[in-house]
């Protein structure tokens, strides 16, 4: 049987993490967000924001790292698995920034895909920056859009996440994957 991938993205402070951590803890499979991993890995290599000053290269990592994490959850023993950011995300940054890609970036979003993406909007309520966030709130709402239109892009159909406490919208996305 075919194992499930369901994406749940959104802009920075969007409550992804969250999320994911209510979904792990009620048991469910979760695979999470690396983009911290990667720039934690290049700290440590003294690269201070390899974003920031290797946009491709960061890029390239995280591309290299969802497709890690897709191959991940066909291994995996649950029928479904929850995925904090998928491969077109990473697009969808590159297209915010302005960033040039080489075409293996398209034909990995089309060789790797997904079952639901779930896309929870900017909320002010909830939105805090921390040391790995460092867009601002108005900018998180941009780069929401560019996210929705790199997934419709991609044929998918972004299932918007209400703005309701946490395990709300853990309710919601787990009542809504098979519809």
């Amino acid at each position: 049987m075919k194992t499930k991938k369901i994406v749940i993205t959104g802009g920075p402070g969007t409550g992804k993490s969250s999320i994911i951590r209510m979904l792990e803890a009620q048991g469910h499979e979760c695979l999470h967000e690396i983009s911290r991993q990667v720039t934690l890995e290049a700290q440590k290599q003294g690269i201070d924001q390899l974003f920031l000053d290797k946009p491709l290269l960061f890029s390239e990592k995280l591309l290299e790292g969802r497709i890690v994490q897709h191959k991940e959850a066909d291994m995996l023993p649950a029928t479904t698995v929850f995925i904090d950011r998928g491969i077109p995300d990473v697009l969808a940054y590159m297209e915010y920034f302005k960033t040039s890609y080489p075409s293996d970036f398209i034909e990995a979003c089309k060789n790797h895909l997904y079952d639901k993406i779930f896309i929870l909007p900017p909320w002010p309520e909830i939105y805090v920056s921390d040391n790995e966030r460092y867009e601002s709130f108005n900018e998180s709402r941009r780069i929401s859009s560019y996210l929705v239109e790199t997934y419709k892009n991609y044929g998918y159909t972004p299932i918007e996440v209400p703005k309701i406490p946490v395990r709300e919208r853990s309710e919601f996305i787990l009542k809504t994957i098979d519809e």
